[in-house]
């Protein structure tokens, strides 16, 4: 009796080790600090810890390069089995694996977790500029698409770019004929679009909101499937505009793809708490992200159904890297 209670007990003692929180937990953000990657990997050091849903603190690893290619290729090539690190990824994410940017890594490649928040795609321009709204602006491109400049942080087959190549489409234009102003990110843009040099901003509305609050520049349209709340919520979207688009611009981590399953449950079981508890909800809505919650198996289908689209894309205007 006394053997196989003992038996007993070290086996729970194996079961609890096993789905411990990790020794030295780890968040790594594929760009250098102060960016979206910081800011997902920020709310889950904070969230996590303040939940007590990990003992010890979690670092940040910092990794740019390739909108997380850099983070994807160290994880998988070097870490397959390391059950301590969480590695934020982007809406950007996707749509560089689409493009065969990750090299060989695909989505496929690693486990996903969950994704704890989205920000949307908008178009502002400044706020004394003729264009009262995304019709305006777009009859303005589709007249002549060599008059009206538009910026975006990064080149061709960036976000910025694609989602004006997008809607460009939707109104008969070719997205080569676009005079699209390439910039190294949105503070670019924003400037840019105070100084006159260009006529319309692609970007984020987390970032261009400020600007909009402050009466300097004005939102024509979020890219979301409906208004948003708060300080957005009299921006109309495009759809109520007459363009059937949106793009969410989602953040989450993955975890590498050989970690043992009692490591992938504790994180998915960790993400599941944390998005059910109001204190994280308001530490999203202090970031400026919106709602949206997937974790495991939902997350995965969301990943490869929106990679697989943007490939769709990344096809249809050449930008597949073979």
């Amino acid at each position: 009796m006394k053997i196989r209670l003992l038996l007993a007990t070290a086996l729970a003692a194996v079961a609890t080790l096993s789905f411990a929180a990790p020794d030295k937990p780890e968040c790594i953000a594929g760009a250098k600090p102060g960016g979206g990657f910081d800011l997902t990997c920020k709310l889950a050091q904070q969230g996590l810890q303040e939940a007590k849903l990990i003992a010890n603190p979690m670092r940040i690893t910092y990794m740019p390069g390739g909108v997380g290619a850099v983070a994807m290729n160290a994880v998988v090539g070097q870490r397959p089995s390391d059950g301590n690190a969480i590695v934020a990824f982007s809406g950007g994410s996707l749509l560089n694996i689409a493009q065969g940017k990750f090299g060989k890594w695909t989505e496929n490649d690693v486990r996903w977790i969950a994704a704890i928040g989205t920000d949307y795609g908008c178009v502002s321009v400044r706020a004394d500029s003729p264009y009262k709204t995304l019709k305006d602006l777009m009859t303005a491109i589709k007249a002549d698409p060599t008059k009206v400049a538009i910026g975006g942080g990064g080149t061709v087959g960036s976000q910025d770019w694609t989602k004006t190549a997008t809607l460009a489409k939707q109104i008969g234009v070719d997205p080569k004929a676009l005079r699209y102003v390439s910039f190294e990110g949105n503070g670019e843009v924003t400037t840019a679009l105070l100084g006159g040099h260009i006529q319309a901003g692609s970007g984020d509305v987390s970032a261009d909101l400020p600007q909009h609050k402050a009466g300097k520049i004005r939102i024509l349209a979020v890219y979301a499937d409906k208004r948003l709340p708060g300080d957005a919520a009299n921006i109309p979207t495009a759809k109520e505009a007459g363009y059937d688009f949106t793009w969410p611009i989602i953040r989450g981590f993955y975890v590498a793809p050989k970690i043992s399953d009692a490591d992938y449950k504790f994180w998915l079981d960790s993400f599941t708490k944390l998005l059910a508890s109001k204190d994280f909800l308001a530490l999203r809505d202090q970031r400026d992200l919106y709602p949206f919650n997937l974790t495991g198996a939902e997350l995965d289908a969301y990943v490869k159904k929106t990679v697989a689209d943007y490939r769709k894309i990344a096809d249809e205007y050449g930008l597949i890297q073979k």
